[in-house]
């Protein structure tokens, strides 16, 4: 009897220990995470600044990122050691995506004194038969690398390869479409996810109780609908100050550093509006004949359903890789970004909502 009271006092020492530390640990992932997104933030917004060629090679650099570690997830030593080139072939179909998707248009817009003009109009008029002849060498090199024993394992490496490509390169296209639409079209929906990011995060962690899908234990629907508010206020009033620049609202079409000029479309421009006199009596009376009109932007009211989707709809995606994590029993998909994980793990709403904004 003895003993066991030595060890039951023991045990509860034990928890009472852990039970400290959970506290502080989260305070400290809480700290980790807040520093990392401060720092995120900060060199986002710098490549932002320097012009739509840097934040496009910003998309690519996450797609590569992107890749490598979701396909990683497919590796298995051992099979590695016996096929020493196998994955030197999915880097190679990685290449031969980049340069059908981004090829032609690269090629349309290059300096001729970077690339005789005649080579330039020979790249873009067979860009398609050349995409197709650096695939189909992939595709032959695949089947002459092709090893008895190893063969399941081979094709559903092949399988596994081109499903992520649809899914990383094809939906970051859509993103790099909406760069050169104007810069408010890809740094709008992306401060959007980002707020509703932090904003969900903070409420969840302050005031969460209540589960909100089992997929992700640590989403609260308090942090789900706290995020929302938070981004649908935030939307109305960015969207507005953006508008005020030109180097965001103006399309590009030329891959140079040069500064974009344009005239404003009326989707920027602010408008008279006015309340209905039901609304807009008492403060009226209250405030004067100038409180019920005010100006507003059309791209205020896009921008609110777009704070929508990227609050209601886009964190499916972060849902979706969640599962995807549960299935391959990881807790990321990498340790690139401290307290968050992988890149992967804080661009799964990214690519849905930038697909949503191409479509928008």
């Amino acid at each position: 009897n003895g003993s066991g009271h030595g060890e039951r006092t023991e045990k509860s020492k034990i928890g009472d220990k852990t039970k400290a530390s959970a506290p502080s640990s989260r305070w400290r992932s809480f700290l980790i995470r807040s520093l990392s997104t401060i720092f995120m933030i900060s060199l986002f917004a710098f490549i932002v600044y320097c012009n739509h060629v840097y934040v496009c090679l910003l998309v690519i650099f996450i797609q590569i990122i992107s890749f490598k570690e979701i396909v990683s997830l497919g590796y298995k030593k051992n099979a590695e050691r016996r096929l020493p080139l196998f994955r030197t072939i999915n880097w190679y179909f990685l290449l031969v995506t980049l340069y059908y998707v981004y090829g032609k248009g690269l090629f349309n817009h290059l300096d001729p004194k970077i690339i005789p003009s005649h080579i330039l109009r020979a790249l873009v008029r067979y860009h398609f038969f050349n995409s197709f002849i650096l695939y189909t060498t992939g595709f032959v090199a695949f089947v002459c690398s092709l090893k008895e024993g190893m063969y399941k394992y081979q094709f559903s490496q092949y399988a596994w390869t081109h499903i992520t490509l649809m899914l990383v390169v094809g939906q970051s296209n859509f993103m790099i479409n909406n760069i050169y639409e104007g810069l408010i079209w890809f740094l709008l929906p992306c401060s959007l996810i980002i707020v509703n990011d932090i904003t969900a995060y903070i409420f969840g962690f302050f005031f969460g109780r209540t589960p909100l899908i089992h997929l992700s234990p640590k989403k609260t629907w308090e942090g789900f609908v706290g995020g929302a508010c938070c981004t649908l206020v935030y939307g109305f009033l960015i969207s507005r100050w953006m508008a005020n620049f030109s180097w965001l609202v103006c399309p590009k079409t030329d891959f140079t550093t040069n500064i974009v000029t344009c005239q404003t479309d009326r989707i920027f421009i602010p408008r008279p509006y006015r309340l209905p006199s039901a609304l807009a009596a008492p403060l009226i009376s209250t405030f004067g004949p100038d409180a019920a009109s005010f100006e507003i932007a059309p791209i205020q009211f896009h921008a609110l359903s777009l704070a929508a989707f990227a609050s209601i709809i886009a964190p499916f995606g972060g849902f979706f890789a969640s599962g995807f994590k549960r299935a391959f029993k990881i807790k990321d998909f990498g340790d690139s970004i401290p307290g968050h994980g992988g890149m992967v793990d804080r661009m799964d709403c990214q690519y849905l909502m930038g697909l949503f904004a191409y479509v928008y």
